[in-house]
């Protein structure tokens, strides 16, 4: 599931010590099989051995977050959400196969976007991107002299219909579990979060 695929898949539901191992791995990522085991009471093999099926059926992704706003780095300092509605006609798979081969996905794209979703609004596909910059201006350029034009240059000159935007201020939660003004230390969940408050559905 490298691939990015849409549609229903099966309910899978995770086992008790999947579950413990899950947990183990939202509150430090960087945990070894072995520190996992120790936390958890399950042996180390069965640890590596469930850690790599979740891994293997795509549920259980790992990503490392460089703050480059102004509190982190200072690369950037604003953010905004972008909503750009495609015309009728324009389908997912094309927008999936379009990206797929998209030779600015690794470049441009990579130094603009700070994360990007297929979705539907109105009837329409559509990207939803949070677009990062130096600041307000820089964006609103950015977005017009190269995200917007590669674009359509991928789906055609007349593909987008309209195109939205809000500024954002800060982050509040992140994949279910993180409310970095709250619950974060140091890159991981606080030592101190309650077990009860990590979620794993």
């Amino acid at each position: 599931m490298n691939n990015i695929e849409i549609g229903e898949r099966e309910k899978r539901l995770l086992d008790e010590q999947e579950r413990l191992i899950v947990r183990a791995l939202i509150r430090d990522p960087r945990l070894s099989d072995n520190q996992i085991g120790k936390l958890t009471g399950v042996p180390t093999p069965t640890v590596r051995r469930k850690r790599k099926k979740l891994e293997d059926e795509g549920l259980l992704s790992y990503y490392c977050a460089l703050d480059m706003q102004e509190r982190g780095t200072g690369h950037f300092s604003a953010r905004h959400l972008y909503v750009i509605k495609f015309r009728i006609g324009i389908t997912v798979t094309q927008i999936v196969e379009e990206i797929k081969h998209e030779p600015n996905i690794r470049t441009i794209f990579t130094d603009l976007i700070y994360e990007s979703h297929i979705a539907e609004t109105e009837g329409r596909v559509a990207l939803i991107m949070i677009v990062e910059g130096k600041h307000a201006t820089d964006i609103v350029e950015n977005m017009h002299a190269t995200i917007i034009p590669s674009l359509r240059k991928n789906h055609g000159p007349d593909s987008i219909e309209e195109v939205s935007s809000i500024r954002l201020l800060a982050p509040i939660r992140i994949f279910h579990n993180y409310v970095p003004l709250v619950n974060m230390h140091g890159g991981v969940l606080r030592a101190d979060w309650p077990k009860d408050a990590v979620f794993v559905g």
